[in-house]
This record gives structure tokens, C-alpha cells and sequence, in this order.
């Protein structure tokens, strides 16, 4: 059974290095060992997709959830009728009662790296920590894929599709097939202005009477760009406390902070809600959105079929819409 590569070099029964290289051509050095192998000490920089789901949701239920298979129930607050009054008339009794929304611990994403003693004898770089970093990038950009996945379509009746806005039906967002045509500026004949869709989503949030503080949209990077093209190109801000590598920040409008994200879905992950070239844009308020998370386990252990550490965690998560009013989603494609 023949010995599987390790990867490493290893001497060849029977060989010996030349003391002079021989021929006259190519890195024959190099080939016959006269020159060493080194490895830098450098590691060529990474860059990760911006994550934004801890911008625009709330976390008010982390602290209740202990492993995967939890569930909270929230408690929602009741709306109380206001009758009429008449000065000879009796009063009448009403019993309000709220609603739950349960939010469910039921999703998971995990790591699992197995790093060879010989390895690690070998390199002078701390590789399971910096194998952890990654991990932890990684596992922020799957929970915010599956999250901005999973809340296509969530958001109430009156605040998505041809005929939003609760008070006026009157407000296009765009569907699946009839998306809205966006450019940056000057539109043309069945085009629609970026500003004027952000415009658009803010009337709906406005006519469900959403506060004005702490809303937020989440658009495709193609969308960013028309924004610095628009009529606002000297106004919208670039400057953060958060880097824009970090959450994607690209700045106000309309009382909207505006994230970009690469990680919304699309047509080649989610072919039910979108055809070929569109894209959700989604607008919100921190109260529509809770999330749920926490890191169950990191751990390390000797490996038993070789001779190796182990590494992997397990990060245990649950969103839910608290309350699909105060969410907006709009179908969009770039106008070509």
C-alpha cells in the first residue's frame, strides 16, 4: 500500500544532493537542494464580506438562550380599543390580550480543523490561532447569508409588492418578474431613480408609523454606487467610528443608515423569490428583527486516528421578525 504525501519533503533512498548543479538551463539550484526552502514569515492579507446583521437587528434575547433547541416566546403588547364616550350611556369592559412570536434556537454552524504535530513542529506561525480568526469571519458571513436569506418575504403585506403603503396602497416596490428598473440618476422611460425607491420605502415605514430613529436599509454593493452617482454624491458620509470593511456603513439617507452587503440572496441562491438579475433591498427598524446567538462551543483535543490537535466550535443561533411592520423589502435590478 503505497505511503499517501504528507505534503513535506523527504529524502529519496539511495540519493544524494550534487555538490555542483549539473545543465545550464532552469532552477536546477533549487531542484538539486543546493539552495534551501524557505517559508515567509508574512501571510498574504484576506479580506472578508462585510456582515451587518448586528447593525440592523436587536439582540434583547441573547442572554435567554443556552443551546441549540431553546425557544423564548415574546410577548407582544396589546392594542387597546378607545370607545366613545356619551354622558348617559354605560361603559363597556375590554380584556386585551397580546400575542407571542417565538423565537427558536433551532440553527447551527460549525468548524472542525485537525492540525498534524508535525505541522506544527515545522512552522513558526501559531497556526491553530490564526485558523480560529478565520473561523469566526467565516461563521459572521454564513449566519448573516442565511439570515438576510431567510427574511425574504417577512415583511407585512401592506410594506412589500405594486400596491405598499398601509394608508395608501399606492406605493410600487417591485416583484419577482416586475422588478423595479433602478439607475442612479436621470432615469429613463420605466426606470426608477435610486433616491425615489429609499424615498418610496420611507413613505411605507412612515405610514406604519415606524419612529424615524434607528432605521436602516440594506442594499447590493451595485446599488451603493448609483449612490455616490445621485444628485447626493457630495452629501452622503464615508467617515464612521466603524470602519466600512467591518459593517459595511456607507452613510444617511432619509433618515436611513445605509449598509451594503454582498450577501443578500440572489437568484443563484434562492430561485423561488428571484429571477435571473434581481435583488432584495431591504429597509427597517431594529424593532422588526431579533437575533439570538452565542458561541456553545470552542474547543481543542488530540486527535485519535493521527497525530494531530483538533479545533472546532459550534456557534448555535435564531432569528425571527418581532414585527413585519416595521420591515420593507423592494425587488430591484440594475437598469441596464
Amino acid at each position: 500500500m503505497p505511503i499517501p504525501s504528507t505534503g513535506f519533503p523527504g529524502a529519496t533512498a539511495g540519493s544524494t544532493p550534487a555538490i555542483y548543479p549539473t545543465g545550464s538551463s532552469g532552477n536546477n539550484l533549487q531542484a538539486t537542494g543546493f539552495i534551501p526552502e524557505i517559508w515567509s514569515g508574512k501571510l498574504v492579507e484576506k479580506f472578508y464580506a462585510s456582515t451587518v446583521l448586528a447593525a440592523i437587528s436587536n439582540t434583547d434575547y441573547e442572554g435567554e438562550i443556552k443551546n441549540k433547541g431553546d425557544r423564548v416566546k415574546i410577548r407582544t403588547k396589546p392594542t387597546v380599543t378607545i370607545h366613545d364616550y356619551d354622558a348617559d350611556g354605560l361603559l363597556g369592559l375590554d380584556r386585551p390580550t397580546g400575542g407571542t412570536v417565538e423565537l427558536y434556537i433551532g440553527n447551527g454552524k460549525y468548524f472542525s480543523l485537525i492540525l498534524d504535530d508535525v505541522m506544527e513542529v515545522q512552522s513558526d506561525l501559531n497556526i491553530l490561532s490564526m485558523w480560529s480568526d478565520d473561523a469566526a469571519q467565516q461563521l459572521k458571513i454564513a449566519v448573516d447569508r442565511d439570515v438576510l436569506g431567510g427574511i425574504v418575504g417577512g415583511a407585512a403585506a401592506a410594506n412589500m409588492g405594486t400596491s405598499a403603503g398601509v394608508i395608501t396602497g399606492s406605493v410600487n416596490l417591485g416583484t419577482k418578474g416586475a422588478p423595479l428598473a433602478v439607475v442612479g440618476r436621470n432615469p429613463g422611460v420605466g426606470q426608477v431613480e435610486l433616491i425615489d425607491v429609499l424615498l418610496r420605502m420611507g413613505q411605507v415605514m412612515d405610514e406604519q408609523n415606524i419612529p424615524e430613529v434607528g432605521r436602516w436599509v440594506v442594499m447590493p454593493a451595485w446599488a451603493g454606487r448609483m449612490i455616490k452617482q445621485s444628485e447626493l454624491r457630495q452629501a452622503y458620509l464615508s467617515g464612521d467610528s466603524v470602519t466600512m470593511l467591518r459593517n459595511g456603513r456607507l452613510g444617511m439617507v432619509d433618515r436611513f443608515t445605509i449598509y451594503i452587503s454582498n450577501l443578500l440572496p440572489t437568484n443563484a441562491t434562492d430561485s423561488t423569490n428571484f429571477d435571473s438579475g434581481e435583488w432584495p433591498i431591504f429597509a427597517g427598524h431594529a424593532h422588526a428583527l431579533t437575533f439570538a446567538s452565542q458561541i456553545s462551543k470552542v474547543e481543542t483535543l488530540k486527535s485519535e486516528l493521527t497525530f494531530g490537535q483538533i479545533l472546532r466550535g459550534l456557534q448555535v443561533y435564531g432569528y425571527q421578525i418581532v414585527d413585519g411592520k416595521a420591515l420593507v423589502q423592494a425587488q430591484v435590478t440594475p437598469a441596464s
